[in-house]
């Protein structure tokens, strides 16, 4: 039976801070679905959930192959992990890895038999879920996990991005339009900014455990650059949208995230100190969230007004 302190471990381990980025992603292929008269609670909500249990199956995979590795050790500047303080073994976490993958499949197949309509729907989008799976196992554990070969933001910006926005709008509405993969696009950039704060932040333990960052192949100086890049070309994916797409003054409420995402990138550009970078992440995630959030609301405002 699982005690207050054990549940709050495994609490813990799913990193609620990064949780945000599935409710934002999700939001954004949504709010693009009803602007088409296509939305559906019931789908949005399946979607919600089965993003919400990859992203806690791969900080799962994460937690589990970086203490494999060694990578997350007593030195490590991020809040220490339940598995480095023995409140939750190798084995237990092992465990939950595939509880978490088989609520996944759950998930994501209930959605699917729900959404689709044709025998190539059924087929892309099993395939797809399984590559998303694979892909949140993989970026840690195994013999050649692609997370320790700098190639993480490009696993984030497709599947946390692209794909997860643009299979919530077909899943609706049975069409894919290409103008869709700006806003995307968008959510990927963010996506891949919430890693790559998390990257700057343990660049020195990455370095001594052999894992090859993105951040620990480029340096820290064109890393912090390298964010700033990820968010001023986010802003822009979702200018263009609004510029293109919407043409009302209601599709550029996310500008007003504008100013809190200068902020945050001035911070970052300036913190030499991987120390300082703690309280980012959380604040990135939710910034991520902000922006999609008024993004969607401008979406749905055009459509009201």
């Amino acid at each position: 039976m699982m005690t207050q302190s054990s549940l709050r471990s495994w609490f813990e381990t799913a990193r609620p801070k990064t949780l945000p980025l599935a409710v934002a992603i999700i939001l954004t292929g949504s709010a693009l679905a009803y602007r088409q008269g296509a939305f559906s609670w019931r789908l949005t909500l399946l979607c919600l959930l089965t993003a919400t249990l990859l992203q806690i199956l791969s900080n799962f995979a994460n937690d589990y192959g970086d203490y494999q590795k060694g990578s997350d050790t007593t030195e490590r500047i991020g809040p220490l992990r339940a598995i480095q303080q023995g409140q939750i073994n190798a084995e237990q976490l092992r465990k939950g890895l595939w509880v978490a993958a088989l609520l996944c499949l759950l998930s994501g197949g209930t959605l699917i038999w729900l959404a689709y309509r044709s025998m190539a729907d059924l087929v892309v989008f099993a395939g797809l879920g399984a590559a998303a799976i694979v892909a949140a196992i993989t970026y840690t554990v195994g013999k050649k996990p692609y997370g320790y070969l700098g190639l993480g933001d490009i696993s984030v910006f497709i599947f946390f991005g692209l794909l997860a926005v643009s299979g919530t709008y077909y899943l609706q509405t049975h069409s894919l339009d290409g103008a869709v993969f700006l806003p995307a696009a968008a959510c990927g950039l963010l996506s891949s900014a919430v890693l790559n704060i998390n990257n700057l932040r343990d660049i020195e333990q990455d370095k001594k455990a052999g894992k090859r960052t993105l951040i620990v192949h480029i340096g820290p100086e064109k890393g912090r650059v390298y964010h700033c890049l990820l968010l001023g070309l986010a802003l822009l994916c979702y200018l263009l949208f609004a510029l293109f797409y919407i043409r009302q003054a209601s599709g550029f409420l996310f500008i007003l995230a504008a100013p809190l995402l200068l902020r945050h990138a001035r911070f970052v550009y300036s913190s030499k100190r991987p120390e300082a970078l703690r309280p980012m992440l959380a604040q990135m995630s939710l910034l991520a969230l902000l922006t999609n959030v008024l993004f969607s609301l401008g979406l749905c405002l055009s459509v009201w007004l």
